[in-house]
């Protein structure tokens, strides 16, 4: 049987291996990027994808490959179901979500809906409400990176 590790998989186990055999010891920074390495080498590998679809044709469920790799069938799902380009676009915009800054810009225009239910001491929900009616001016402003924000005009 051929063996189904990529290259950059198989060179990042060999070099955990020969530094767990080696006599002198490596430092714990030394050990902890071997196995990192590793870790992300297996994750890229091509071999998770072709196993998944051999074990879809073999009449695997989704429980089934989720509970092997210790994920929960939407998690394995969102990693490997479709095609190759599916799965490229997936991980894509998760990397893309990933990069956003995870804090609020402050220079926004208006009041966010908490702050303008705060400053006149009633819910969010009303707040909404008042939106609808037409009592508040709102409006969502998109960032160059795709976050959205609803901002609140109380000054109108």
């Amino acid at each position: 049987m051929a063996p189904f590790l990529s290259p950059q998989s198989r060179a990042a186990l060999e070099s955990l291996q020969a530094a767990d055999v080696d006599a002198s010891t490596p430092s714990g920074v030394e050990r902890l990027r071997l196995v990192r390495t590793l870790i992300a080498e297996l994750e890229a590998d091509p071999a998770s994808v072709e196993a998944v679809r051999d074990a879809e044709r073999d009449g695997a469920g989704w429980e089934a490959i989720a509970a092997a790799a210790g994920l929960r069938p939407a998690a394995a799902k969102w990693r490997w179901q479709g095609d190759d380009d599916a799965i490229a676009a997936r991980h894509a915009a998760g990397r893309k979500r990933a990069a956003r800054p995870s804090s609020r810009p402050a220079d926004l225009p208006g009041q966010s809906v908490a702050d303008a239910a705060k400053a006149l001491g009633v819910t969010a929900q009303a707040i909404y409400q008042q939106v609808a009616r037409g009592a508040l001016r709102s409006e969502t402003v998109e960032l160059d990176d795709g976050r959205r924000y609803k901002r609140v005009f109380l000054d109108d």
